[in-house]
């Protein structure tokens, strides 16, 4: 059985989807309709940049949805897959493919939600960093000790594979709690270049207007399974859906989880839909006997298809 992943954000790079643009006419439909949705030329700062630009939230995100939804309509990969899952904002893409939200009405919160994710950066300074090399509860052990002292924050934000955790936090303390994970036993601890900190309580000022437009949409039942962030487990439910999207914003991805639950599931062939190949690298790691592959490029879209190149 074959599941479909979706890049997020970090994955992007100036130049993303420009031979889909090219090459396949639903990609052209496709970007015609973004930017009117949008109400600017998100396609343009994909194609040319500059990447100071592509790499504000409020546009990466808007971005790497648009590509990974054209990927989604060139090649119809997801009317072969039986399950669906996303890393953060490519939650939003599984619940595209999944056939729980239209195209114009999962771009418009995504947009939104990279907006409100920047402005909370910018009013709230705040920043994450990897953990390479502590198990979970080592990790969860240092943020529990540190957490909260004078009112700073530090929390687990992504639990990416074993061995793998990224903390978010307060951003001058995050960058000083750095050595007790590494007093702790880790073997590289390292700060993400990010905007803000990403799924912890510090992005809840963004929760209630990212919920309301999450409410004013029309969440369907999934067609396919979509595995959430907040659980790592399989929903249908397009309310349960909703309500995981919406708890999503503030609490950890169970990317682990999410992919042992895939595999536990009978789940064999992962296939990264978007950007990059992050993800590949993180199924690997957490399932190394899973065929992973991905689909970026218009040479992948044909491979895929089956042409000629």
């Amino acid at each position: 059985m074959q599941a479909l992943v979706f890049s997020g954000q970090g994955s992007q790079y100036v130049g993303m989807m420009a031979d889909l643009l090219e090459q396949f006419p639903q990609g052209q439909a496709l970007a015609e309709r973004a930017n009117a949705v949008v109400g600017y030329d998100l396609i343009d700062i994909c194609v040319n940049g500059p990447v100071d630009t592509l790499k504000e939230t409020r546009y990466t995100q808007p971005a790497l949805f648009v590509h990974e939804a054209m990927l989604l309509d060139v090649t119809g990969a997801h009317r072969k897959a039986t399950a669906v899952a996303g890393h953060s904002l490519g939650e939003y893409s599984a619940l595209y493919a999944a056939g729980v939200l239209s195209f114009e009405d999962a771009l418009r919160v995504v947009a939104l939600r990279g907006r409100l994710m920047y402005e909370t950066g910018l009013a709230i300074p705040g920043t994450m960093a990897a953990i390479v090399g502590l198990s979970d509860s080592a990790v969860l052990d240092v943020c529990a000790a540190l957490d909260g002292v004078d009112g700073q924050r530090i929390v687990a934000a992504n639990f990416n594979a074993p061995g793998q955790v990224v903390v978010s936090g307060s951003a001058e303390y995050v960058r000083a709690s750095l050595p007790a994970f590494k007093s702790a036993g880790a073997k590289l601890v390292k700060e993400l270049a990010v905007s803000g900190a990403f799924h912890s309580p510090l992005l809840q000022e963004a929760r209630s207007p990212l919920s309301e437009a999450l409410d004013a949409i029309e969440f369907r039942d999934a067609a396919i399974d979509v595995y959430v962030n907040v659980t790592g487990k399989p929903l249908r439910d397009g309310a349960s859906l909703r309500r995981a999207a919406q708890d999503q914003l503030t609490a950890p991805v169970q990317w682990t989880a999410t992919i042992e639950e895939m595999v536990g599931a009978g789940i064999d062939i992962i296939t990264e839909i978007g950007p990059g190949s992050v993800l590949q690298g993180l199924v690997k790691r957490i399932a190394p006997t899973v065929a992973i592959n991905g689909i970026d490029t218009a040479e992948h879209v044909r491979s895929y298809l089956g042409q000629s190149t």
